[in-house]
């Protein structure tokens, strides 16, 4: 039995289903005839769903997916470009938390949302690990100070490029440059053989960022935990990550305790036209 199936009474032979596919294995005989998968179709369909998406009457379906399970899109709810320009240049990567801790409810929200980032040939590799306990999170900056001490010895010139040693300063100082005390710290993974995994990763999270800035909670980059997971055991162990897994990248969760007023200026953009 085929993954794709079309129902008659409903198609009205378009052809949008043929035309949107990324792996072009839909076709079209004539202008009156059904659309159908190739034989072969079935070994490289990537199930993304723009057949489903596309077609207008709700015709298509996939074995995994079927019209009527897919949230419709209503054009009144989508912002204007006025509002996307303000959303994305107001954003801000947020380093002074709240003591509040965030729900889990409004963490798996966040997640659920970063699920729906592009993948390379819809993989969807990205996997989630919660922090939810402000001990772990501080214990991860913990870590995080160790392989600073160690790439301080064992790679100088990485130490040079990170200042390494000024963060450690600040920490003594009882400061946490690291983890800026946020209560939760969200790690996406995924299989460490799947070659666009990375830049799957870094998408999925900049999704969930961005998701998070609109429902009110601050977000930041924890780039020195990925560092260290990326070199140093003691951190990868204490993630516990599945086996065959890796980091691709970190977010410090929490409530901003401070609101933004205005846009800081950013350089202008550097573009060679051709």
């Amino acid at each position: 039995m085929s993954i794709f199936a079309v129902d008659a009474e409903k198609c009205n032979f378009c052809g949008l289903c043929a035309t949107e596919c990324p792996v072009s294995i839909i076709f079209i005989k004539g202008p009156d005839a059904l659309p159908f998968m190739a034989r072969s179709g079935e070994a490289f369909c990537i199930n993304c769903g723009h057949c489903v998406a596309v077609c207008p009457p709700g015709a298509i379906s996939l074995e995994t997916m079927k019209p009527e399970d897919c949230t419709a899109v209503t054009k009144n709810l989508l912002p204007t470009p006025e509002q996307v320009e303000l959303f994305l240049k107001s954003r801000r990567s947020v380093r002074v938390f709240k003591e509040e801790p965030v729900s889990r409810e409004t963490l798996a929200k966040l997640i659920d949302i970063a699920r729906y980032a592009p993948s390379g040939s819809n993989a969807q590799p990205v996997q989630w690990l919660v922090i939810e306990d402000a001990k772990q999170v501080k214990h991860l900056g913990e870590l995080v100070v160790d392989w600073m001490r160690s790439a301080i010895n064992e790679s100088p010139e990485l130490a040079d490029l990170l200042p390494l040693d000024r963060m450690m300063t600040a920490q003594k100082r009882g400061e946490d440059p690291i983890m800026r005390k946020a209560p939760h710290v969200i790690i996406a993974h995924a299989p460490r053989d799947l070659p666009s995994a990375q830049g799957d990763g870094s998408i999925a999270l900049t999704y969930l960022e961005l998701a998070a800035y609109s429902l009110g909670v601050g977000a930041c980059w924890a780039g020195f935990v990925h560092f260290a997971a990326m070199s140093y055991r003691p951190m990868r162990e204490a993630m516990q990550l599945p086996q065959g897994h890796h980091c691709l990248g970190a977010m410090m969760i929490g409530y901003p305790k401070h609101r933004l007023v205005r846009i800081p200026l950013r350089n202008e953009p550097k573009i060679i036209w051709r």
